[in-house]
Parts: C-alpha cells; structure tokens; sequence
C-alpha cells in the first residue's frame, strides 16, 4: 500500500540499455517514441530493469514532448498528454518504447485516477518519466508534430525561451567598472545591490565570466535570459539604468559567434552613453569606430595638434640666431672705442670660460700663456697689431700655426753705390781690376739711415672685436658683455649673482658664496628694552641671551627668589647683582648675594640696615 515511506522512480530496462549502449557504439540516435501506462491491477508495482512489459498496460500513445532536461544535461525528460476522453482507469506505472518497439525504460509513480469526460471530471494530464542516463548526446529528440498537444507550461516556456533568444535584453540596474567578486551584496559603480538586481558584469580578468547576472547573497547566477549559449549571441544589446560612469548607457557584445557560455571570453563595447567629455567647445576631437566624441582638448602645441614637420619656438629661435648674427669667434673690425653687444675686444685679457662658455669652447686655451687659473682662458692680442691670413699649406708664410704671432721683419737684400771716380782722390769709391796688377784694399762703406721704428704699410686704426654670445642680438639694446659678468658667480673680487643663503645655510656660518637678507639677519633676534628686560641674539651668532632686571625691597634682610623674563634655552652663565642707593635715615647696604641660580630664576639675598626704599639692579647671562 502507497504510504509515507514508498518510494517511486524507474530506470532503462537491460533491453533499453543494450539497445542505447548499442546505438552509442554504432553512431546510431536512440529515439524513443512512445509512453506506455498501466495500473499494475490494482497493485504498488516495483520497476525492474529485467521487465519486458508492464504488468497491465492500459493505454500507450506517442510522445507530446521529448527533451534534455535544462537543469542537468544527463536527464532525458519524456512527456504524454492525455486528453480529457482518454482514461477511465489508475495510472501506476510507466514505461517507454523506442522507434523499433523496444521496451527500453521502466517507472513506477504514485497512483493517480484519470477520470473521462462523460464521468464529469475531464481534464487534461501531464505525464512525464525523467530517465536518468550516462549521455544524451547520442538520443534523437524527435516527436511527430500531429501528436503534440502544448501544454499551458510549454507555451509559457516557448515564449520566455523565445524571448530569451532576442538581442536586446531586459535592462540591467549597474555595470560593472572592474573585476568584482561573483558573490555577495555589494556596491557596484556608487550603486548598493540588493538581491536580485540585474549586473551587467563586462570587466572580469577571464572574460568567459563576463555576462548578466542576478545579485545574491551567495554566488551570483547568470540572468534567465542571459544563461545559455543560445541566448547569448553577437549583437546582444543591453541597457544600463544607473551608475556614476555607466547610467543611462547601452552596451553591445561585440563577440563574434560562435559562442559557448562560460567558455567563449565576452567582451562588451558601449553604443551609447556617456564618455567623460564635459560639454564645452574644443579645437580639437577624438572619436570612436561609431563616431562618437570620447575626448576633446584644446592644444596649444603644434605637438598638440599632430604636427611633426614644423619647427618649434626653440629651432626656430636657433635659426634666427644663425640668419642674424655672426658665429661666435668672428672677428669685426670696429671704427670707434666702442664694443658692440655681443662682443669683447681682441685684447689679450683673461676671460671666465663660464661667463663665456660658446666663446670658450671655440678658442679653448689657444692663446693661454699660464697662470690664467682655472676655468679661464685668454684672448688673442690684437691691439697695435696687423691680422694676416693664414698660410693654410700656400707656402708663401710656411711654418706657421693658426693663432701663433710673428715679429716684424725685412726681406733679405743688398745695395749698390757708383763705382766711378779718381783712385786715391776719393775714399768712398772701389777700385776695380786684376787683384794681382793692383793690390788694393777698399774702406768701409754703408748708405745713410732714413724712415722711423718699424716698418709698416699705410693704415686705418680700429678696434679688433670677436664674437663672444651665441645668441641673436638687439643692436644697442643688449649688452651682452655685462650680462655674462652678471651671470657669473660674484665674489670679493668680481662682480657678479650671487644666490641668497637659506636659514641652514645662515645658521650653519660655513657658507661664503651666498647672502643673507635684513629678514634672515633677524632670524632669532629680539628684544625688550624695559626696566626688566633682554636681548636675545640669534643661534648663528652664538644664541648669547642678555637679561636685567630691577627688584624692589624695603627689608633689611631679603631672601627673594628672582624670575627671569626669558627662560635661557641651554644655561645661565653668570648673574651680578648690586644695590641701589635709595635708603634714608643714614643707613647702609652690608652686602648683595646670589644662589641657586638656574636657567629659569636665582634667588637674591640682601643684607643691610635702616632700609626705606631699598631695590637692586641684576643682569644675567647665559645661552
């Protein structure tokens, strides 16, 4: 008898599982056709995978539906519907045939009546055996379409199923930013999740996780319409109701097909939405493969703009330096005692290879003679002297090195004087003839001096310059010269910039190339010129701390402790204290002490007699 405790289920018959295991090995699908149904004679009947048959079959007719159960991939889920004129007796047991007749599978289930028609109770009844199986890979899910009567479950399922299938998908609340945790409440895009909100998850690390899911307290499943392969296509379009970067946005999977969930990496590219752009005017746009605006700047660059064949401000600026001035070592020739801007007079002087470092590495140290010291070097001498080309391998001047000096010379030459006159009358003439017919010996002779100390051509005296700034130069309105000596690190002995010290560098007292403000000088200076008073000065120039005071008494015998207005930062050295001369009625001071002194107070002792106004004057020092 059905209690409680029955239990009811079926398998595949040994015949059905030779027949599947068959067709398996063969390629061959297993189709089963038809379901069978019994009332077992009115008995509990226990499946048994050695039946052949049912134990009192009492209706058999083809099967409405045939399907792979959507839950698990290794159920086979076969459907009868029976009409309202069909029945009049128990259903207790079931079985399944295939194509070829074969009894293949077997149940049992609980009892129910299925009433007919004429008997006032018509209805139509779903039956279904789930049979449990290793593969359905292999089972053909062919049904006969003029037996199939949909079901009001069917219908509703074939629509959601239909539904699910299109392209556009029910709205999503967020979408994710980042990778997220599949699992649990949380707040995506500034949005708090309560379970069941729809996600549109696109950032994860392994993209075959990306997809629609359902918020839940445990871990997230995929969205109905959104669960398998064939609801997830190319194309798919959802749209995004909220969210700090992706509100009011719609997203498109942009992966082609073929696709298999949970396998496949999903990848999804929005359509429409936000960009980031804040509305405004720009010179210059960017813009996705759909044409829309995904940032806009306004450069002020040629580089801005993606302009490579230009030149820049500083090549230009360098070209305009070499179409407008001379290079640097050129030599001018000045009418007037008066140097250009740009320029130092070829005089022989010793220059600062930094105030002038294009100059220095032109010359380097050619003409340095020593002693020019470090990073100096020396300009030619021009002055009083004439400039000749350089004989460059002529031959006409041979020997010589660019730079070098030559002194004044006169070409190699002799001088005739007449030779005519009366022997012996004249002693400036020569006599001519046969040495050994006349035996004569001539006097010293020479031609009178005449011209001044050197020799010279007619000239032009100007003032040999040379370029000294590789810069281009305003004529006459840049003095180049005093900008590079300005530019110069000053010292004792030159003018130039110096930088000003920090307070480390003041208090330190090391430095001796930087200067120090009227603001830093006072940095740790104070004071306080009243009867009680002080003056403090600051760390760098030894932080010594001068302290007075005046303590009034009419005692004879005081013992007073005696603050200071300052406390002294580290120790107080000394403190003197005296009397001051204010008693009446002849009375005299016997003596002043100080003890107990400390960085914050002493104590003053005083000792006299017939003391009126009595009062005493101290000073402190200390640091």
């Amino acid at each position: 008898m059905v209690n409680q405790n029955s239990i009811f289920g079926g398998m595949l018959t040994n015949v059905g599982a030779a027949k599947k295991t068959n067709c398996d090995a063969l390629g061959v699908p297993w189709q089963p056709s038809h379901m069978l149904i019994g009332d077992a004679s009115g008995t509990d009947p226990v499946p048994s995978p050695e039946q052949t048959k049912l134990i009192n079959q009492v209706y058999r007719a083809p099967l409405n539906q045939l399907y792979v159960s959507p839950t698990d991939a290794n159920v086979l889920v076969a459907e009868l519907v029976l009409p309202p004129n069909v029945g009049g007796w128990w259903i207790r047991e079931l079985a399944l045939e295939d194509v070829d007749g074969v009894f293949s599978a077997v149940a049992n289930c609980a009892p129910s009546y299925k009433p007919l028609l004429v008997q006032g109770s018509g209805r139509n009844q779903v039956v279904r055996m789930h049979i449990v199986t290793s593969n359905t890979a292999n089972i053909q899910l062919k049904i006969d379409p003029a037996v199939v009567l949909a079901t009001r479950e069917y219908v509703e399922t074939s629509i959601i199923a239909a539904l699910n299938k299109q392209d556009f998908k029910h709205s999503v609340q967020v979408a994710t930013t980042a990778p997220i945790a599949l699992s649990g409440l949380q707040t995506v895009d500034g949005v708090a999740l309560s379970a069941g909100a729809r996600v549109l998850v696109k950032d994860q690390a392994a993209g075959k996780d990306n997809g629609i899911y359902l918020v839940a307290s445990g871990a997230w499943p995929r969205a109905a319409d959104a669960d398998t392969s064939i609801e997830v296509t190319p194309g798919l379009f959802v749209h995004v109701e909220q969210g700090a970067a992706g509100g009011d946005s719609i997203w498109q999977l942009i992966t082609d097909a073929p696709i298999t969930l949970g396998t496949t990496p999903l990848a999804f590219e929005m359509v429409a939405g936000r960009t980031g752009v804040t509305a405004g005017t720009y010179t210059k746009l960017t813009v996705d493969k759909n044409g829309r605006v995904i940032a806009g700047t306004s450069p002020a660059t040629l580089a801005g703009y993606g302009i490579t064949d230009a030149y820049s401000k500083g090549e230009v600026d360098s070209k305009v330096a070499q179409a407008s001035s001379l290079p640097v070592g050129a030599l001018i020739a000045f009418p007037r005692d008066a140097v250009s801007p740009g320029f130092l007079e070829l005089d022989g002087s010793v220059q600062s290879s930094a105030a002038y470092p294009d100059l220095f590495a032109y010359l380097g140290t050619t003409f340095n003679k020593g002693g020019e010291g470090a990073g100096s070097f020396r300009l030619p001498e021009s002055r009083g002297e004439f400039l000749r080309g350089w004989d460059h391998g002529r031959g006409v001047d041979a020997g010589r090195v660019i730079g070098s000096y030559q002194a004044d010379d006169l070409k190699s030459h002799d001088h005739t004087v007449n030779n005519t006159g009366t022997v012996g009358s004249d002693p400036t003439l020569w006599v001519y003839g046969d040495p050994g017919s006349f035996p004569l010996t001539p006097p010293g002779t020479r031609t009178n001096a005449t011209g001044g100390s050197e020799t010279r051509p007619r000239n032009l005296a100007v003032m040999w310059c040379i370029k000294a700034w590789n810069a281009p130069i305003n004529q006459g309105s840049i003095d180049v010269a005093a900008l590079a000596a300005l530019a110069a690190q000053a010292t004792e002995a030159r003018q130039g910039t110096a930088k000003v010290a920090s307070a480390t560098q003041m208090s330190a007292g090391s430095d001796d190339s930087t200067i120090v403000t009227p603001k830093k000088l006072r940095l740790g200076f104070s004071v306080s010129l009243a009867t009680n008073g002080y003056l403090v000065f600051p760390s760098w120039l030894g932080g010594l701390v001068i302290q007075w005071g005046y303590y009034a008494s009419s005692l004879d015998d005081l013992t007073a402790l005696v603050s200071f207005q300052l406390a002294f930062p580290a120790q107080c050295l000394n403190v003197i204290a005296v009397g001051d001369g204010g008693q009446s009625g002849g009375g005299a001071f016997v003596g002043v002490g100080v003890q107990k002194v400390s960085k914050e107070q002493f104590r003053l002792n005083g000792y006299g007699t017939s003391m009126s106004t009595v009062g005493y004057h101290w000073l402190a020092l200390g640091y």
